[in-house]
């Protein structure tokens, strides 16, 4: 129970950390119209659009762009969906916004409930190959599913590196192997890029150790607040260190009709 307590703690800090930022991962309004481009969505009107994992509204505010659209941005945690709410009022999209508070392992949606699929930095929670599996029933046939995801940039990387990925989300790897993922249960790709450099940098580390401050301001002596930084600071070094060797690869598909593989 004190293991769970402690998980709950950090998990706290860390939307607290993150709720005050546009973005919960590296990503860009750039990549999200380039991936609405390689899905054909612009030419379309009337989809009914799910950003799974949607945070603060990132991504759902550039698909708000699209012509008569609705869209149901699904978090886990309120705070990210209430800071969403506010922004999407400031903007005047909210006739085209609704707000599911859910867990992307157990969505409160119908079979064939949407036109496109979305999700941006965060289907590593439950897996990418989890992920795609589960989420394929709430697709229309032909409906565009549309995710960023963790990927080897290379076929070789240091050793330390690997390790380091190994631990922290073994289902990283190339993107042939996950265009094959995606292959196996009943998609066809249609389109394939990976996020900048400046996705990274520009977009989420730097306005996130901006925060830092701030964030250990409003927890000061907290040994749980520092180590949170603490990791948030190492990931940033492994970036600028190893960058070369891996990023977010965007992967868009096709729900297809063919047979899955069990």
């Amino acid at each position: 129970m004190e293991s769970e307590d402690m998980e709950s703690d950090i998990m706290a800090l860390l939307v607290d950390l993150h709720r005050r930022q546009d973005r919960q991962g590296p990503g860009g309004d750039a990549q999200t119209r380039t991936a609405m481009d390689l899905a054909g969505l612009w030419s379309q009107t009337g989809l009914r659009v799910a950003d799974i994992g949607c945070g603060t509204g990132a991504s759902a505010f550039v698909l708000a762009e699209l012509p008569d659209v609705s869209i149901t941005a699904v978090d886990l945690f309120d705070d990210f969906l209430t800071e969403l709410t506010m922004r999407a009022r400031k903007r005047g999209l909210s006739d085209r916004l609704r707000t599911v508070a859910a867990d992307m392992t157990d969505l409160p949606f119908s079979d064939e409930e949407f036109d496109v699929l979305w999700s941006e930095g965060a289907i590593y929670s439950m897996g990418f190959e989890a992920g795609v599996k589960s989420w394929r029933r709430f697709l229309k046939p032909g409906g565009v599913l549309a995710v960023s995801e963790i990927t080897w940039l290379t076929r070789e990387r240091p050793e330390s590196l690997e390790e380091y990925w190994i631990g922290e989300y073994p289902e990283i790897d190339t993107a042939a192997a996950k265009m094959a993922i995606l292959e196996k249960h009943g998609y066809a790709p249609i389109g394939y890029f990976t996020l900048p450099r400046e996705c990274w940098i520009d977009a989420y580390f730097g306005p996130l150790a901006n925060e830092f401050g701030r964030f250990l301001g409003r927890h000061e002596g907290n040994a749980a607040a520092e180590s949170v930084v603490a990791a948030e600071r190492a990931e940033i070094e492994l970036f600028q260190t190893y960058g070369e060797f891996y990023s977010y690869g965007f992967y868009i598909a096709r729900r297809t009709d063919a047979i899955m593989s069990s």
